[in-house]
């Protein structure tokens, strides 16, 4: 049998499959993801965060954010953009992190190239936004990995220093900062329901 797409909560609402497996997850579902966000500490934190995800489970980063955001100086881009290499080997002992020492010196990096844009990092990660969505996607299916504004986004990031930016996590950034919504059509935290009635 095809996997549910939609799954109905104790609290009689549905959500996106992933979003009701895990209570933490659940939480990020209905707060988070997809949620526009232009906070610049919090954009800058899901760049890294973003990642750090590559080749792991996102829950896996979520459970660990807590300790991320205490190592990393609560991703203040400029207190991190001051960390040294004994900062970097001080992270690489601490079990409560992904202990990768190119992802670490990717997210001292991206601080870096942050401070060096000539804009401010939510103008010009948002410049990328792409036309809001006509309707929710139907099924999982129907969410793309990578678009053209995904890949531009790397190109412009790598083209400016910042690491760990590829156009799969780049796409992963726009959905978790709400610049597209990929909620599945039904979930009660999609766009269209809110439109229409239904949620």
């Amino acid at each position: 049998m095809p996997r549910a797409e939609l799954v109905e909560g104790e609290d009689g609402l549905l959500r996106c499959a992933w979003g009701a497996s895990d209570p933490e997850y659940r939480r990020y579902h209905d707060e988070e993801w997809g949620t526009p966000q232009h906070d610049p500490v919090r954009l800058f934190e899901k760049v890294c965060l973003e990642g750090f995800q590559a080749g792991l489970s996102w829950i896996t980063i979520l459970r660990r954010r807590p300790a991320f955001r205490e190592l990393f100086h609560g991703f203040d881009v400029e207190r991190v953009a001051a960390m040294t290499e004994a900062d970097v080997e001080r992270l690489l002992g601490d079990p409560r992190i992904i202990r990768h020492r190119g992802k670490i010196e990717a997210t001292i990096q991206n601080a870096r190239a942050t401070l060096a844009l000539n804009e401010p990092l939510t103008g010009f990660l948002w410049s990328f936004a792409p036309a809001p969505r006509a309707s929710s996607p139907g099924s999982f299916a129907e969410v793309p990995a990578v678009t053209p504004e995904s890949t531009a986004m790397s190109t412009a990031l790598r083209k400016r220093g910042f690491r760990f930016v590829g156009p799969t996590t780049m796409y992963a950034l726009m959905q978790a900062a709400g610049m597209v919504d990929d909620h599945l059509a039904g979930c009660h935290r999609a766009r269209s329901a809110t439109i229409t009635g239904v949620d």
